[in-house]
């Protein structure tokens, strides 16, 4: 960062303008990196002059990302800015690094590593602007390389630094100034006579006062009277040569190349610059990641990990209200309470980096960027677990445990798995791409009456199915839906989001679902940590992301799972269901086409028509499946419970 220009504030502030005393021009030094603070002429940066000047402020401290620490040791970094800080406030040489907070969780702080408040501890020197100015004025008899000198600069440096439009202004000038003494010359003058210029001139004199030699512009042998050097110019003969060689080799470089060797060109390299990287990092060939935010920031994140919900069933007619007989005796009410809990896993991302790749890749800083991908990739697993599950086998040890159907309630329930108690599950006849789009949406909206969650929904599907819904036409081609958000309001949702992994199950067509009715929690330290060590033995770098937390909808019928069926099924609805007499405990199963009724107990088919008589107290529970060739519409009314009074 030598010579570059920093704004210096006050206590690292950005609220305000006000805060900008000036600048810092940095210097680098064999013993470090210096400052030369310039206060500009608000009345802050007087005021913080006049402090400095007092004595009242005497440190500084700075302000640096991209930080590279190894050992203890910051190796690397950009310096944004420096500021003046507070008498006392940092007696030595200290490091801070940057914490952010997230609104959601407040004990959710990120530390992050590769920026950082580094306060010096050293004392200010104060130097006038008049004195320094009067230090660092040339002598009368110096000449530019010797004033140039005196900053630590040559010629070619002050060149360099430069831009392009500012080099072009004193590429014209200098040829103006050639020009002109060409000029004066032919016509009889001298080289004093230049010495009477307009303005705007140019004149670069060495050794004997009035006499150009040399003019680092001009392509020019220095000591031979200013006589042209030998030039290469690539002649129309010269370009149908290289033309033809490249056409034989098949290498234009190549041709260009023997050409330079054969005629004695320098810097042939000039026309076949080293490729640079447009992006400042790799690219990741990922998934679509807009929706993964949105689902972890839309659930609950309750400061425990072990989930808990009951639900009371009050759907029983012995729940309901009852009116009062004088002299009868009054019954109590009964309801039947059941509760699941959700006990936490834990989520994990490892990565590893061999110490020579790290001191090697020069071009971006590659921990930072490994440790955002393990960030990204862990926060896209925690999403699909939420909406869809892990995907992979049971059997696979790296899968995400998902307590549907388990009994031991580990891990993070997936909502298009869970127990129909929390998400219904709808079937949907698709065939061809726009009578299943209208019959999506159609079913949308007739299956609303499923949903008891929170609020408005959020359609969850994949990129396909939203186009084909958009697409729809009516009968004279014209739009149906002539946005996203004309197609939300008809759906009576609040979103309907992208998701990619969907489509890796192919019978899932959408999930609607509120998810402020999902909780996923964590205890102090499970939040998600990052660890990393060195293994000597293999001179690599190891880091690991994880977390340990558990998720689960705590809201009963707060999701509806949409999934396909084929053209070919044929729907069943209403289904039937079976007659119960409770005086005589006798169950009758109905006969209806395209409807298996089976003990949900025990799996047993239960023969149409046939009839089952209860004992006192005993209970039947039977559950309806849909024959081969046939489908549901859901699967909220398909199972029955009968139990026989007690004598």
């Amino acid at each position: 960062m030598d010579k570059m220009t920093v704004p210096l504030v006050w206590q690292h502030g950005h609220d305000s303008p006000e805060n900008v005393l000036g600048h810092v021009m940095l210097e680098a030094r064999p013993d470090g990196v210096y400052g030369r603070g310039f206060f500009n002429n608000t009345k802050s940066g007087q005021m913080a002059k006049a402090l400095v000047q007092h004595k009242d402020i005497d440190k500084l401290s700075i302000y640096a990302n991209q930080l590279v620490e190894k050992a203890k040791q910051v190796l690397h970094g950009m310096i944004r800015e420096v500021s003046l800080v507070l008498a006392g406030a940092n007696p030595g040489a200290v490091i801070d690094q940057v914490s952010v907070q997230h609104s959601d969780d407040p004990n959710d702080v990120t530390v992050l590593a590769d920026e950082a408040v580094i306060h010096t501890g050293l004392l200010l020197d104060m130097v006038h602007e008049d004195a320094a100015a009067n230090d660092s004025k040339p002598a009368a008899n110096q000449t530019l390389e010797e004033v140039l000198a005196h900053a630590g600069l040559t010629i070619q440096d002050v060149y360099n630094q430069m831009t392009d439009q500012q080099k072009n202004v004193l590429h014209y000038m200098v040829g103006v100034a050639l020009e002109g003494a060409a000029a004066g010359t032919s016509n009889g003058g001298t080289a004093a006579q230049s010495d009477q210029k307009t303005e705007g001139d140019l004149e670069h004199k060495e050794g004997t006062e009035g006499e150009m030699t040399h003019n680092v512009f001009d392509q020019t042998n220095k000591g031979t009277g200013g006589a042209p050097a030998d030039k290469h110019v690539l002649t129309h003969d010269a370009v149908k040569e290289i033309v033809e060689d490249a056409k034989r080799d098949g290498s234009l470089k190549h041709a260009v190349e023997r050409y330079a060797l054969k005629h004695g060109i320098e810097n042939i390299d000039t026309p076949f610059p080293d490729a640079k990287s447009v992006d400042p990092t790799p690219q990741l060939d990922s998934r679509r990641m807009e929706w993964v935010g949105g689902v972890l920031n839309g659930v609950k994140h309750p400061p425990f990990s072990r989930i808990k919900s009951r639900v009371a069933d009050l759907t029983l007619d012995d729940a309901r209200a009852k009116g009062y007989v004088k002299g009868n005796f009054k019954k109590e009410e009964f309801f039947a309470v059941t509760q699941r809990t959700t006990a936490p896993t834990t989520v994990y991302k490892k990565q590893s980096l061999d110490r020579d790749d790290i001191v090697d890749i020069t071009d971006f800083d590659v921990v930072v960027w490994l440790k955002a991908e393990m960030r990204m990739m862990l926060n896209e697993e925690l999403a699909r677990a939420i909406l869809i599950g892990d995907g992979r086998d049971v059997g696979d040890e790296d899968k995400i445990k998902d307590p549907v159907g388990a009994q031991d309630g580990i891990g993070i329930r997936s909502i298009a798995n869970d127990h129909e108690l929390y998400a219904a599950t709808v079937y949907v006849n698709l065939d061809d791409a726009s009578s299943s789009a209208q019959e999506f949406i159609d079913e949308v909206v007739r299956s609303r009456r499923l949903y008891k969650g929170s609020g408005a929904p959020t359609l969850y599907t994949t990129d396909e199915r939203l186009s084909d819904m958009l697409l729809l036409k009516d009968t004279l081609g014209r739009r149906l839906y002539n946005s996203q958000a004309d197609l939300e309001a008809a759906l009576r949702v609040s979103g309907i989001v992208i998701v990619e992994p969907l489509e890796n199950d192919p019978t899932l067509v959408g999930i609607l679902v509120n998810l402020s009715d999902y909780s996923m929690g964590t205890d102090r330290g499970g939040e998600i940590n990052l660890f990393d060590d060195f293994d000597i033995d293999y001179n690599k770098f190891k880091y690991l992301m994880e977390t340990r937390c558990s998720g689960a909808l705590t809201t009963i019928r707060s999701a509806i799972i949409y999934r396909t069926t084929t053209g070919t099924n044929v729907l069943v609805d209403p289904i039937t269901p079976p007659t119960f007499v409770p005086a005589t405990g006798v169950v009758t199963i109905p006969t209806q086409t395209g409807v298996v009724y089976k003990n949900a107990d025990t799996n047993a088919t239960l023969t149409a028509g046939a009839q089952t008589a209860l004992a006192a107290g005993e209970t039947l529970n039977v559950l309806a499946t849909a024959a081969s060739g046939y489908y549901f519409e859901s699967n909220v009314e398909d199972e029955w419970s009968f139990t026989r009074p007690a004598a």
